[in-house]
């Protein structure tokens, strides 16, 4: 494998695990959510492995992230815009000061919020207002 390709596995398998700590997650809880063996998972953490997309779509539903943003991480998707709903979930995420419980629960009033509503347009400023 190129550098380039190494460095991108080894940033894969680092954000892999800081999402896995922050959902408080063991190694072997995390393989046992995704169906991914835990040596193998390892080896993805520690930047040893290239998943397949199959493999970090597994992930992303165990750590509860979007799947483009680990196929970003990956280098299978071309890096989107910061700032956008991944960037906002992730922060929810890593806040210490909620429980998880808050978190579901905020991220769920946030993606309610973004899904368009019938008769309603939506604009970058906010819900279309009758004028």
């Amino acid at each position: 494998m190129t550098d380039g390709v190494e460095q991108r596995l080894r940033d894969l398998g680092e954000f892999i695990r800081v999402q896995r700590e922050t959902a408080r997650l063991s190694l072997r809880g995390l393989a046992q959510r995704t169906g991914i063996s835990n040596p193998y998972l390892s080896q993805i953490e520690r930047g040893l492995r290239r998943p397949s997309a199959e493999i970090l779509q597994q992930l992303a539903r165990g750590l509860a992230v979007s799947a483009e943003t680990l196929y970003e991480r990956a280098g299978i998707l071309d890096a989107r815009d910061p700032g956008g709903p991944d960037d906002v979930v992730a922060a929810i995420r890593r806040d210490p000061a909620l429980d998880e419980g808050q978190k579901e629960a905020l991220i769920g009033v946030y993606e309610s919020m973004r899904r368009p509503v019938a008769g309603r347009a939506a604009s970058p400023g906010g819900p279309a207002t009758d004028r």
